[in-house]
């Protein structure tokens, strides 16, 4: 008889585990709290219109191709991707914006046009990128984090150098425009750190953005929640929704079940992909391997107020991915990191995917979604939120030339209540941990429970870190740590 594997949560790092997990023959079971399957990658449908509820960028498609591949199959045997182009559209102000080209040559000459020389900085600068990213991808992502052994290889003592510096240091020495320095940073963004605390090495986000381009699957991020589901099902993964966790049962230090909507369930081994503060209150306090202390200390990855909005036209002047940087980054970031409150003057970005894909709105209709990065734990209200709202339509009309307002069919809003609420989130954090110098790797929280045995954890707040991508890959990291202790 096969063990049985209990998964917390169905986010993408819990589906990829459990697809590699079942390959291996074991009994899986995901349970998620909510009643749709995907965690913070959900989908909301209301009055004709579909919205990614979190992810909206599909970037790293090797690594989605690298996840198929391993059962024999490519993404295109569950969704059709599309490149975008321009693949997003940066706004500085009224007169001044940068559309980013799918074609890295046209990158080159954009850069050239706006600060001479810059292309030629912009090109050596890649070259970099592409060869950390190819260091990271082949050498280190797919490593457990058990020890600073892992990041030691021929090809990273050669690059200890970018572990000391920052993105934002590189990016002042080589442009002097500061929309461009804005440019390149902001794929480090998606690590939910500031440039200024982000290691040099991670310029691989570069290559990811520049170099691989930015994508759409058809029907949007959740064909890819759909795709993994259906290949967990071929493998027999079951899935139980409406299942919330209320408790993790040790018996000599071993896990010996989970509580379910007050019901006990016997289990062989628990790995959870929730949120892993909330995923260690469901132990006994003396199991748990990280204090509150240790949370409170730990830097995190923005919230976010998000808004999901459908017009009864379609927008002019708008791209599929739009960022909105027409106002003071530093200020923002500060006001997200350093003195955590609500920022004065917010960056946003919106997304309208029925630019693209006619899926998300119905016929002469605009489907958007708005987001302000903000400190996690801060302050959450209706009154807030519509303030804000206010802020960034307002300034989505005077920079695309248009009047919306009165076009609004409906909006509804997500921030920090919302994160904490569906995915018990710590401090309703959207992205889990920054990945920071003293954050990376071997110093994120553990995926194997030191204290617990076949307990094991995964997702976005351990290795390799946030986004879609790692966490696909945290979830077959993962697995094989669980393989190796059951075989053992």
């Amino acid at each position: 008889m096969s063990k049985k594997i209990s998964i917390i949560g169905s986010g993408f790092s819990s589906l990829s585990a459990a697809c590699y997990l079942a390959k291996e023959g074991f009994d899986v079971t995901i349970y998620e709290k909510n009643t749709s399957i995907g965690g913070r990658a959900r989908r909301l449908k209301k009055d004709g219109f579909s919205f990614d509820m979190g992810p909206t960028w599909y970037w790293m498609p090797d690594v989605f191709e690298k996840f198929f591949a391993d059962f024999g199959k490519k993404p295109k045997d569950y969704y059709n991707l599309i490149k975008l182009s321009p693949a997003y559209k940066v706004i500085f102000d009224t007169e001044n914006s940068v559309s980013i080209s799918d074609d890295y040559n046209k990158i080159l000459e954009t850069f050239e046009g706006i600060e001479s020389g810059s292309s030629k900085k912009l090109s050596k600068f890649m070259d970099s990128a592409k060869l950390n990213y190819e260091i990271a991808i082949n050498n280190l992502v797919y490593k457990p984090g058990n020890s600073i052994t892992e990041l030691i290889t021929p090809q990273t003592i050669t690059k200890v150098d970018q572990f000391f510096s920052t993105i934002s240091k590189d990016t002042k020495k080589l442009f002097k425009n500061k929309n461009l320095r804005q440019i390149v940073e902001f794929p480090v963004l998606f690590l939910g750190a500031k440039p200024s605390n982000t290691p040099s090495f991670y310029n691989f986000m570069n290559h990811a953005d520049f170099g691989l381009g930015t994508w759409h699957p058809e029907g949007g991020m959740y064909k890819v929640v759909e795709a993994m589901h259906q290949l967990a099902q071929e493998l027999n993964v079951k899935f139980v929704t409406n299942a919330s966790v209320d408790k993790i049962l040790v018996e000599n230090r071993t896990v010996s079940g989970i509580v379910i909507n007050g019901e006990k369930i016997k289990t062989d081994v628990v790995l959870s992909g929730a949120d892993y503060h909330h995923s260690e209150t469901l132990l006994d306090e003396s199991y748990r391997n990280y204090s509150e202390k240790y949370w409170d200390k730990k830097t995190f990855a923005p919230s976010s107020l998000l808004f999901y909005v459908g017009f009864n036209k379609k927008l002019e002047n708008i791209e599929h991915h739009m960022l909105f940087f027409d106002t003071d980054f530093e200020k923002h970031a500060q006001e997200i990191y350093d003195t955590p409150r609500w920022p004065k003057d917010p960056l946003f970005y919106a997304s309208f995917p029925s630019v693209t894909d006619k899926t998300f709105a119905p016929e002469n209709n605009e489907a958007a979604t708005f987001l302000i990065p903000i400190a996690p734990g801060i302050e959450d209200t209706e009154e807030i939120r519509e303030t804000y709202f206010k802020i960034i339509i307002e300034r989505l009309e005077k920079l695309t030339n248009q009047k919306l307002t009165d076009n609004i069919i409906f909006k509804q809003s997500y921030c920090v209540k919302d994160f904490i609420e569906d995915y018990n989130s710590y401090k309703g954090n959207a992205y889990g941990l920054a990945n920071t110098l003293l954050q990376t790797a071997f110093l994120r929280p553990k995926l194997k429970s030191p204290k617990v045995k076949n307990l094991f954890f995964t997702g976005q707040l351990t290795v390799p870190g946030p986004g879609v991508p790692p966490s696909i890959i945290s979830g077959k990291i993962v697995s094989e740590l669980i393989v190796k202790s059951q075989k053992n």
